[in-house]
């Protein structure tokens, strides 16, 4: 799901997106985040996982990848945060570009906030879903406001570039 990120972030530059605020929950290891700055490197950009252990992963994986952390335009921001309910991520957007790589059911739960983190037409990848709940999550966001950009299979996972409606 990681590579098929990778791939609609760079479809997405050559299509022209040009995010100012960009957020990657779920972040991991910060592997989504580090390449989204490089494709976008004036964004103020930020990352956020659940798992406290994140941080220290993101921080060390930043360092080798030459990251800089921090609040300004081109470093990045890292939090601990339970989805979007968090001041911190409230205050640095909303965002023209969030990244999910998670699960379908946080997926899912989480429609209604990403719609109101994201601005009227910006754009959602949503990945860590099975083919077979495809349907359910593209139902969920269509509730929320989105509408399907496009969409890449990769074996039994499914990749979703969404646009928040004007």
């Amino acid at each position: 799901t990681t590579a098929g990120c990778l791939v609609m972030l760079e479809r997405m530059q050559r299509e022209g997106v040009l995010p100012r605020r960009l957020i990657d929950v779920g972040t991991g290891t910060g592997l989504l985040a580090f390449a989204a700055m490089r494709l976008w490197p004036r964004a103020f950009a930020t990352a956020s996982d659940i798992d406290p252990v994140c941080a220290g992963v993101v921080k060390e994986n930043a360092a080798l990848n030459g990251i800089v952390l921090g609040s300004r335009r081109g470093q990045l921001l890292m939090t601990v945060a339970d989805g979007m309910d968090d001041p911190l991520l409230q205050l640095r957007g909303p965002y023209e570009l969030l990244i999910a790589n998670i699960l379908a059911r946080p997926l899912i739960e989480l429609a209604p906030d990403f719609a109101d983190a994201v601005v009227p037409g910006g754009h959602v990848i949503l990945a860590g879903l099975l083919t077979t709940q495809e349907a359910d999550v593209r139902r969920a966001y269509r509730r929320a406001g989105f509408r399907l950009a496009r969409r890449l299979e990769r074996g039994d996972w499914s990749i979703l570039w969404l646009r928040a409606r004007r």
